[in-house]
């Protein structure tokens, strides 16, 4: 009788046809978040295990001792640590303003003709393998940094109190602040392309209603555009981070990869990425399980990261009233 009845009744059979095909993409969906959070969750549990007896022997002494010797089996990571989170602060201090500048031309300033073919090639900057960012500081920026960047800045800046000290150092030309210069370029083209596209997302009535108040570009940009795309635009600038903290090869280049500690900016230094892949091919059995035990760090290090942008995210929507 069902079936008579389906066969009779055309809307209802394709009503049940929906439901179920709607519950089956439920069901793919689900799965897929669930492959997803699975594989990281397995990703940083295999480095953790791995890793497990270096933890075990050094203890949280791993995490605060700037110690690196694996001829002696002492490991101690946070020279790294140190390295990876200052290269990318100053890769943020120096592509945020630029990406925003970039941006702000593109959407205010630059004549029509030149937008899109400007935007497109600062996009095609992202997909620059991040060899030849380092081939490029190695042979073109590092000479510059020893010969003229660095020799004026540490003459001018070194003398100044609380932090001047980062300032001070041999010319040599690899170090922090040229691992994190380049690093800004990279994170360049991702900050830019997010910040003018949330940007063309503004209405234009509230940008011209802003301009026959009276308002200048520059405030309309500030008063009008930023406050609309904060949200975004923050999204944009830790999707840069998130490039900055994991980068290898193009910082591998230009840091110096050393494991000694320095504060300042201008001396070798390392991160976690570039002295995994520096040391991961040739590492023995212990060196290795240090080498992943690092990798976890850097797991957990850009999740605390991206947590930080999805909370700052919600309370700036709270307050947006959303």
């Amino acid at each position: 009788m069902n079936a008579i009845a389906l066969k009779k009744d055309p809307a209802r059979t394709l009503d049940i046809t929906d439901a179920r095909n709607d519950r089956n993409f439920r069901w793919a969906l689900t799965a897929t978040a669930i492959f997803v959070l699975v594989s990281l969750a397995g990703a940083a549990l295999s480095m953790l295990w791995g890793g497990r007896s270096v933890l075990m022997q050094e203890g949280l002494d791993f995490f605060l001792s700037t110690d690196w010797d694996p001829v002696q089996n002492k490991y101690g990571a946070l020279v790294p640590i140190y390295g990876t989170i200052v290269t990318s602060i100053i890769a943020l201090l120096i592509g945020v303003p630029v990406s925003f500048g970039i941006a702000f031309f593109l959407t205010e300033v630059a004549p029509r003709k030149i937008r899109t073919p400007v935007g497109i090639l600062i996009e095609l900057l992202a997909g620059i393998p991040s060899i030849i960012y380092g081939m490029w500081g190695f042979f073109v920026l590092m000479p510059m940094m020893r010969e003229t960047i660095i020799p004026w800045v540490s003459e001018n800046l070194s003398q100044l109190p609380v932090i001047g000290f980062l300032f001070e150092g041999v010319p040599i030309g690899a170090g922090m602040f040229t691992a994190g210069l380049v690093l800004s370029i990279m994170i360049i083209p991702f900050i830019a392309s997010t910040m003018r596209e949330v940007f063309l997302t503004v209405p234009t009535r509230l940008k011209e209603s802003a301009y026959a108040l009276g308002s200048t570009r520059w405030e309309v940009t500030w008063d009008i555009v930023l406050p609309y795309t904060r949200s975004a635009v923050i999204g944009g600038v830790f999707l840069g981070l998130g490039r900055a903290l994991g980068e290898t090869m193009a910082v591998a280049f230009v840091i110096g990869n050393s494991v000694n500690f320095t504060k300042s900016l201008f001396e070798p230094s390392t991160t976690i990425a570039a002295l995994i892949a520096n040391d991961f091919g040739e590492a023995t059995e212990t060196y290795r399980a240090a080498l992943l035990l690092l990798g976890f760090v850097l797991f957990i290090v850009t999740f605390i990261v991206l947590a930080m942008a999805r909370l700052m995210l919600r309370r700036l929507a709270r307050k947006e009233g959303r």
